[in-house]
């Protein structure tokens, strides 16, 4: 961990976390019965926004409203189903999305324009829209008893409502994920970063099946916050993949609200770009880990690149790589599988000059298969986390990538989604 990493700590309360900002997470029996399915995220204060979304040309209802709400950089709410996508239904969808940002709103006396909606679970299927508005009625009068405890000194179910919150936009995912983060800045004062995220499966880069959530009460103004989420989103979010595909309701959302009263420039901005990053890298990651029926995590690390562009296609095309990830599934140290994913990655490099490695394991060096122990590679490739390293001999750059196997669970999975 450098010097930038330890400017900052891990805290409790994950969205929650920053200043003037509660979340909570509800059940509203939208697919299954007993799950939180409902989450709010709220801001005492308006903030200023910022959002990136799937490049996908096919667009779920919520992402059109919430990139239409987003125009001009500000947002004070945010609101999210899972178990429905709300996406290829047609006026419906339209009209779901609007009426899901309408009722949030009038319960939390906001104009309708600053609510950002967001949703994930099954597509083309019709969202039971009065179960989702009960749920979003319920979260919200919730809610706003936490902002009165707040208020008082009393938030002591501040944490619980923002865990709520991170498993109520969960679907196939087995684990939840948020983080929080504190920064005491050079001159006085503190800021803090809350951050959750959902994934498991439909994972791929530009991005898939993941929505992200991230708050912060630093003072920012939305064009800066939007180039930091932007750049963390492209080293982090972008870096992931699970199965290759991407959906049609991935967003992530960075809102800040300036409640912590102070004011970012120098070393504390950039120190807070990089918390930011590493947060998002952290949630990236354990999407991977938790990829849909996955038995093993993968980080592909690709080196000596000519340029960033071209380290980043190689290790995301590794991580992609069907037959890869099915050799790491097989524990198989077949390297041929990995320099073949690099070679169609589109990316600039001379093959002969390549080095492979598992781990600490060199299996080919200049472009050609070399003896190595299979005992140890075994010994790797059995690890929970396996690394693959390439080293291509053709300039400065680095990026890396992170996956998992393909397991039978995925297909099993996968098979019985939608029933």
């Amino acid at each position: 961990m450098d010097d930038a990493e330890k400017a900052w700590k891990s805290i409790e309360g994950g969205v929650a976390a920053p200043k003037g900002f509660h979340a909570v997470g509800v059940q509203a029996g939208i697919k299954y019965k007993d799950k939180y399915d409902v989450a709010l995220i709220f801001s005492q204060v308006q903030a200023q926004a910022a959002g990136v979304y799937t490049r996908n040309l096919v667009k779920a209802h919520p992402l059109y409203l919430t990139q239409r709400h987003l125009h001009d950089g500000l947002a004070q709410a945010i609101v999210i189903n899972s178990g429905n996508a709300n996406a290829c239904v047609g006026e419906f969808g339209d009209q779901a999305a609007l009426a899901m940002a309408q009722t949030a709103a009038m319960f939390l006396a906001v104009p309708p324009e600053d609510v950002l909606v967001a949703s994930t679970g099954v597509i083309g299927v019709e969202m039971p829209l009065d179960r989702v508005l009960n749920g979003i009625r319920t979260a919200s009068a919730e809610l706003l008893g936490e902002v009165v405890k707040g208020i008082r000194g009393q938030d002591e179910t501040a944490a619980d409502g923002a865990h709520r919150a991170a498993l109520a936009i969960m679907t196939t995912d087995t684990m939840v994920k948020e983080y929080a983060y504190e920064l005491p800045c050079s001159q006085g004062g503190v800021i803090h970063l809350g951050g959750i995220a959902k994934g498991s499966g439909m994972i791929h880069p530009n991005m898939g099946t993941m929505l992200g959530f991230l708050t912060t009460d630093a003072n920012l103004p939305a064009a800066e916050l939007q180039r930091i989420l932007r750049e963390a989103v492209d080293e982090s979010f972008n870096m992931v993949t699970v199965d290759g595909d991407t959906s049609t309701n991935d967003m992530v959302l960075l809102l800040a609200n300036g409640t912590a009263g102070v004011a970012l420039s120098g070393e504390d901005e950039a120190n807070f770009e990089k918390m930011v990053k590493m947060m998002c890298v952290q949630l990236a990651q354990d999407i991977a880990r938790d990829g849909e029926g996955a038995s093993k995590f993968m980080e592909v690390l690709v080196v000596g690149a000519q340029t960033k562009e071209d380290a980043r296609k190689i290790a995301r095309s590794i991580c992609g790589s069907s037959l890869v990830k099915a050799a790491l599934f097989g524990e198989d140290a077949n390297w041929g599988r990995i320099l073949t994913a690099a070679g169609y990655a589109g990316a600039e490099f001379d093959p002969a000059k390549v080095d492979v490695l598992l781990g600490d394991l060199i299996v080919a060096q200049e472009g050609k298969g070399v003896m190595f122990s299979e005992e140890k590679a075994k010994e790797i490739l059995q690890a929970k986390d396996v690394q693959i390293s390439l080293n291509l001999h053709s300039g400065e750059e680095q990026a890396t990538a992170w996956g998992c196997d393909l397991t039978h669970e995925y297909v099993t999975i996968n098979g019985s989604y939608r029933t």
